[in-house]
């Protein structure tokens, strides 16, 4: 059974049962548009406590329940299917969640959605397509367009607009004038949305091959200067930032980090990762990624001059490969550096890394009392290694013993 089958199931059993009961909102869209929907959402006149009632309460969860949402679960390994009562929206005084609900039917529930191509129901048992807000005419004219007022929908949930983009982006479609306008009229108030919820949007956009298109919305909606620390191009050479979007475009298959260190080079080489860290509340690892990346790619791109000592450990860190990406679209790839890169990155492990010569153990039983000359030692035997000049753990145990007559 495949996560559609589940959904399937779920909407003819509420329909069985004398609810209508329709796929809503995402899963329509992907599938109209001949993608495969990652997961599917239910939308049914049923009340919670009836869907709940009809699905058991060992299958089901109330998590989202003062919204009229349900999760009814499946057979593992397939997803939740969230089914939600339909409903009206009350205000929504935090810009993010309306204060209350009131159930309704199929039309309304479409009314209260934030663009025409998620606005759409589907009937998978009658085979049928419902719209009332011309969402179907929209994605045959590849338009983002908001549902009624675009300051409504905006004003409901300043997230909105980062969506807008993402949509328009990935789907390669148009924004249209209006919603444009509303977002750039607003950009500002993006600041009541929270860091999670921004970086989850830029996580999805620089993760995608259309990121340059991304890039260049956030900066005509004058949103980039609201969610980047010097995002704007006031002051910026107006070639860099067109340069950066060519990189963006040319990145092909990166790592979202490596997308974001291109996005925000003027802001990282001005402040660092830090402040970017904490307004999209990156991961530790993921402010790891962006600061090494930032910092190595240019030094990937000089690896033919410098000593193999100082290429190596680079070539061999988690993030080389997508710092070599970002080098060899910066700099082209016949540039010297990152065909010298390319070919040491073909070599068999055991020689780009070899093991090393002697460790800590070794310069105990060598009669080496611990202590802070330990990394010195051992950092100098590995440079020699790297670099040819020794090959044996007898050559090893000598170059420590020189290092220890040079300092007595």
């Amino acid at each position: 059974m495949t996560n559609r089958d589940f959904a399937v199931e779920v909407v003819q059993r509420l329909q069985v049962a004398g609810h209508q009961a329709l796929f809503a909102g995402g899963c329509v869209r992907d599938q109209l548009l001949g993608l495969v929907p990652k997961d599917y959402d239910v939308a049914t006149n049923a009340r919670p406590e009836q869907v709940r009632e009809l699905f058991g309460k060992h299958r089901t969860l109330a998590i989202g329940a003062s919204f009229g949402v349900i999760s009814v679960i499946g057979p593992k390994p397939l997803l939740p299917i969230e089914v939600a009562t339909f409903r009206r929206d009350g205000s929504y005084s935090d810009g993010r969640r309306p204060d209350h609900v009131e159930f309704t039917d199929a039309r309304e529930d479409a009314l209260r959605r934030d663009f025409t191509i998620n606005g759409l129901f589907f009937d998978p048992i009658a085979d049928r397509v419902l719209d009332f807000v011309d969402g179907r005419r929209d994605l045959d004219e590849r338009v983002i367009r908001a549902i009624g007022n675009p300051a409504d929908r905006i004003s409901e949930d300043k997230l909105r607009m980062l969506r807008a983009i993402r949509f328009t982006a990935t789907f390669d479609f148009e924004l249209e004038r209006e919603t444009k306008d509303a977002i750039r009229k607003h950009a500002r108030q993006i600041s009541v949305v929270s860091g999670e919820r921004i970086g989850a949007e830029m996580r999805r956009m620089l993760g995608h091959s259309n990121r340059h298109l991304a890039a260049q919305l956030l900066q005509e909606c004058e949103l980039l200067e609201q969610i980047v620390p010097s995002g704007n191009l006031e002051g910026e050479n107006r070639a860099n930032w067109r340069t950066r979007l060519k990189w963006l475009k040319e990145l092909g298959a990166v790592n979202w980090e490596t997308a974001a260190v291109v996005l925000l080079l003027n802001s990282l080489k001005e402040q660092g990762v830090e402040p970017i860290a904490e307004r999209w509340k990156l991961s530790t690892a993921e402010r790891k990624s962006i600061a090494w990346i930032n910092q190595h790619w240019l030094t990937l791109s000089r690896a033919a001059y410098l000593p193999w000592s100082e290429v190596q450990p680079f070539l061999v860190h988690g993030e080389a490969l997508q710092a070599l990406k970002l080098a060899e679209t910066a700099l082209g790839p016949n540039h010297v550096g990152v065909e010298f890169c390319r070919e040491k990155l073909k070599l068999p492990a055991a020689v780009l890394n070899p093991k090393e010569l002697a460790n800590g153990e070794d310069l105990k039983s060598w009669g080496l009392e611990p202590g802070p000359t330990y990394s010195r030692i051992l950092s100098i035997i590995r440079t020699k290694q790297l670099d040819g000049e020794i090959s044996s753990k007898q050559q090893a145990h000598q170059i420590a013993l020189e290092f220890l007559d040079a300092v007595d």
